[in-house]
């Protein structure tokens, strides 16, 4: 903005000279060239006296005589009449271009002063220079007060700038102050009133993500607490009390998922504290699903392509990706369901897929896009792509394969081995 306004200052300014110098130049051209004529007529005036004196007194009018007029022309010539010849001195003729003076005489004779094109050129560039120096100061002056005035009009929109950036940044505490300016005042007074909106908007989510945690620990808790006594009476049948165990772990998981996805809610960081083994994690997850799987006559196979498995991302986020990808190929796809740990050199790799033909576009894990036409709200994969962003990842639909498959990238810990 700040080169735009100092453009625009020059270039008015120069407009300007140009519109008052060019005429002024040709004005002043010709008010040379008739001072130049002036100059000549005077002359031409004085050598015709002294000329009509010596032709009075009966002497002869030679050179000499007329080179008194070269003090004002570039040359000086006296046509006799009668068919006499002509005497000149000075330089060469003088062309269109030039001045020439002519002056009748009493014997017929006519004397005629010329000044050359040059001279009456050089006469009108001494007149010009300081006309072209004044415009050029001015243009000077106006590039350095438009500097002046671009950098004072252009500071409040660059402080808006930065007051954006921060706004952009989650920071809703901006002061903005006031300006002169209507229309930087304007943008700041849409930004105070952006930055309160925003400001209450995000205190009400953490006020509701605060109620919601409450909400949802206390059933949880309040169910584990049920199934732990159940798992104590005599009553209970050994399998019976296994499968409750199973129940109050898959509850401790969903107490953890609800505080994970309340700090994705929150725009947290999910960091890692430990490394963790993708295979064991894998294996955990299968084994999770297997029984559900059997249960539809659908297999579960884990591989592991590569030597290396280990990285540092946080288990619950990681096993909660796994099962929105298994519980979509197990929903909307069909035949062997896979998960695959690759060692991809520069990085890790879970592959998850099916062996259904692949109708998903790149646009599956915008919230929304559903994968299916069961009713489901199309949030699972987003949510699971908004996990692997956290952890340090990247969700991807393989899109090369005719079979539905997504990749889960994630950063190695281990070195890379030698070959």
């Amino acid at each position: 903005m700040r080169e735009r306004l100092v453009i625009a200052f020059v270039g008015l300014t120069v407009a300007v000279i140009g519109l008052y110098g060019i005429p002024r130049a040709y004005f002043v051209a010709d008010l040379v060239r008739d001072q130049e004529r002036a100059s000549l007529t005077a002359t031409a005036a004085v050598l015709a006296a002294l000329v009509e004196e010596r032709t009075a007194d009966g002497g002869e009018v030679d050179e000499d005589l007329l080179r008194t007029g070269l003090r004002a022309a570039d040359r000086v010539e006296l046509e006799r009449g009668s068919g006499a010849t002509t005497l000149a001195v000075g330089g060469p003729e003088v062309g269109a271009e030039g001045v020439t003076v002519t002056r009748s005489l009493p014997d017929d004779s006519t004397l005629r002063l010329s000044a050359s094109a040059d001279t009456v050129g050089a006469s009108i560039r001494d007149a010009l220079t300081p006309l072209v120096l004044l415009g050029l100061a001015l243009a000077l002056g106006s590039a350095v007060l438009g500097f002046a005035l671009a950098r004072r009009l252009s500071r409040p929109f660059t402080e808006l700038a930065g007051f954006s950036r921060e706004l952009g940044h989650g920071r809703f505490d901006i002061e903005v102050p006031s300006y002169a300016v209507p229309e930087a005042e304007e943008i700041g007074s849409s930004l105070r009133g952006a930055a309160a909106q925003l400001d209450e908007l995000v205190r009400r989510e953490r006020e509701f993500a605060a109620n919601a945690s409450h909400q949802l620990r206390t059933p949880v808790t309040a169910l584990r607490l049920g199934l732990e006594d159940l798992t104590l009476w005599p009553e209970t049948d050994p399998e019976v009390a296994a499968e409750l165990e199973r129940g109050i772990g898959e509850l401790d998981r969903l107490s953890a998922a609800i505080d994970e996805l309340l700090d994705l809610a929150r725009g947290r960081r999910i960091d890692a504290q430990e490394q963790i083994d993708l295979v064991a994690v894998v294996r955990a997850s299968a084994e999770r699903w297997s029984r559900r799987l059997t249960a539809e006559s659908r297999e579960l196979v884990v591989r592991q392509t590569g030597r290396r498995s280990r990285t540092k991302v946080p288990t619950g986020p990681l096993e909660q990706i796994l099962d929105v990808l298994v519980d979509n190929a197990r929903a909307h796809g069909s035949g062997t369901i896979t998960l695959e740990v690759r060692d991809a050199g520069t990085h890790l790799e879970i592959v998850v897929g099916d062996e259904g033909t692949r109708r998903l576009g790149a646009d599956v894990f915008r919230r929304g896009v559903s994968t299916g036409a069961d009713g489901s709200q199309g949030i699972g994969l987003a949510v699971a792509s908004e996990l692997a962003e956290l952890c340090g990842g990247h969700l991807s639909l393989d899109t090369t394969s005719p079979t539905t498959r997504f990749v889960l990238w994630l950063p190695p810990r281990d070195p890379q081995p030698a070959s």
